[in-house]
């Protein structure tokens, strides 16, 4: 079974998220538990995480088909010290605020050299980072999403996510969340049925599908190859119609969230009726 959902902010008021992902016919949903402005997290009572939990088991979201979005502040590899361990304390916390309310999961982005060091030794400096929150955090796995490779950022590469994966300790806390739009941005073409087979065949072989945790489905406003992030609504950008079939016919993506980040929230509703036509 696909899961489609969007990425659904409501500031303030957790409770009213699942509310607002069911009226768009979604099956699961992503929100961030931080604030993208601040290093600090928003204070929740013990009623305000209750009611969450409570509204998720109402409208029928499991913590499997909830995928949370860490901050974009986070730099995992950040070259200035400062900052890789408000970085590093963040993740924790945003992990610690999962668990507590009844979540499984927390995808972020791994991070950006800054051109002040290597990707091998930015790599390494992820991994590390992975294992300081895991070790001081419980019940949550460390879900990386792959990127496009703009400017300094790394993980647009399957290789820089297996190198990852293989410095993290517990291996049982760790996946993979692939935006498609950043896939068709590093140069993974997935628009034919042979690109589509060469990617999900380089990803198992570099990383493990048993690894895929879930993924964001978004079109993109740029061609192939661009390196540049931004997204399109679904069958308005470059990447075409055939790949979305491809996916939602696809029975080894059964199972995970799979989140619209496209940028009209408008077309959410249609966006996610049209993705399911197509494995009807």
């Amino acid at each position: 079974m696909k899961y489609l959902g969007a990425h659904i902010e409501i500031e303030g008021n957790l409770s009213e998220i699942p509310a607002a992902a069911a009226s768009i016919g979604a099956k699961a949903f992503s929100f961030c538990p931080g604030d993208a402005r601040r290093w600090s997290l928003p204070t929740y009572d013990d009623s305000a995480v209750a009611d969450f939990i409570a509204a998720c088991a109402s409208f029928g979201f499991a913590p499997a088909q909830i995928l949370p979005h860490a901050s974009l502040l986070l730099n995992l590899c950040s070259p200035d010290k400062r900052k890789l361990s408000l970085s590093r304390m963040s993740l924790c916390d945003q992990m610690n605020l999962c668990a507590r309310l009844g979540l499984t999961m927390l995808n972020f982005h791994p991070g950006a050299t800054l051109k002040e060091m290597s990707e091998t030794d930015a790599v390494a400096l992820v991994a590390e980072s992975i294992n300081y929150a895991l070790e001081r955090t419980g019940g949550v796995t460390a879900v990386i999403e792959n990127t496009a490779g703009q400017g300094s950022n790394i993980g647009y590469d399957f290789a820089h996510i297996a190198e990852i994966i293989a410095r993290v300790e517990d291996k049982s806390r760790v996946g993979v969340c692939i935006d498609t739009c950043h896939a068709w941005a590093a140069g993974y073409d997935m628009s034919t049925e042979e690109g589509y087979k060469r990617t999900w065949d380089e990803f198992d072989r570099l990383i493990g599908m048993k690894y895929l945790r879930g993924m964001h489905i978004n079109d993109a406003v740029r061609p192939l190859g661009s390196r540049i992030d931004r997204h399109a609504s679904i069958r308005n950008g470059t990447i075409g119609n055939e790949f979305f079939a491809m996916l939602m016919s696809d029975p080894n993506i059964d199972g995970i969230p799979m989140i619209l980040e496209t940028p009209d929230p408008s077309l959410w509703k249609a966006e996610i009726e049209w993705l399911e036509s197509l494995s009807a």
